[in-house]
């Protein structure tokens, strides 16, 4: 789904602000959740959106962890800009491995639509304002008044917003390689000289697919917790063996196309 909304997000106005179907939204998550092979490629863009934000409403103590709610808030009062990216490349490195893939992937998307926000309509502000209630809370229960407030204060300061548009300097590395597709008309000896553009070399991934599944395992959504195979299917990439299974061969991450 987050290819789908990183090829498409970028070109369809209003994304992740339009409200998705209800019902389709359910029927989605209803085949996902019963291990149905799905062609997310045919599903709504604004449903996959719909989707993901669910998803992420739901992870237990939100994907930037309710108990760094107090950093987080602090690193974006930083006035800086080099300080300020430096801090929160600090919090992003002392979150679960799990949760900053994860990371990595959605702001790769967020980043590449704000990119194009002439034609969406989305820039970071915008984004923010949509997504950035459902990537962090208190960590102890609280009243509706307060939830309220927390969230209020999540947005004025603006930290997703600033993630969204410093995402390359904050999570490292070419984020848009994430979701670049090989290309094949081009021949096998191109495809090679095209590097990080077309296969990306993770050798750091071969243990991290169970740590994305623990993660989901937490959440209310099964689908993400699915055997390797149709969970590759399902997200649009391939994860690499455990070492263990490896057997001293060396593996590629590579997209689907």
């Amino acid at each position: 789904m987050l290819l789908l909304l990183y090829h498409k997000g970028p070109y369809t106005r209003g994304i992740f602000r339009r409200s998705a179907n209800a019902k389709t939204c359910k029927e989605l998550k209803e085949k996902l959740n019963s291990g149905d092979d799905v062609q997310v490629d045919g599903e709504s863009v604004f449903v996959a959106a719909a989707v993901i934000t669910d998803f992420l409403r739901n992870i237990p103590d939100s994907v930037l962890s309710s108990d760094m709610h107090g950093l987080w808030m602090e690193a974006v009062d930083t006035e800086n800009r080099a300080h300020k990216i430096e801090a929160m490349k600090s919090l992003v490195n002392q979150l679960p491995e799990a949760n900053l893939i994860l990371l990595r992937h959605l702001f790769g998307v967020l980043h590449h639509i704000e990119q194009n926000s002439g034609v969406n309509q989305m820039n970071a502000f915008n984004l923010a304002l949509c997504i950035a209630p459902n990537m962090l809370w208190l960590p102890s229960p609280t009243g509706p008044e307060e939830e309220s407030r927390s969230t209020k204060k999540v947005i004025a300061h603006g930290f997703v917003q600033f993630l969204i548009e410093n995402s390359g300097e904050i999570f490292g590395g070419d984020i848009a390689s994430l979701f670049q597709r090989p290309d094949k008309k081009k021949s096998k000896n191109s495809e090679e000289s095209l590097g990080k553009s077309v296969v990306l070399y993770l050798p750091e991934m071969f243990n991290i697919f169970e740590q994305v599944n623990s993660l989901c395992r937490r959440v209310c959504f099964p689908f993400m917790s699915l055997p390797r195979k149709r969970m590759e299917k399902q997200l649009g990439l391939v994860f690499p063996l455990p070492v263990r299974q490896r057997q001293g061969q060396s593996r590629r991450l590579r997209y689907s196309t």
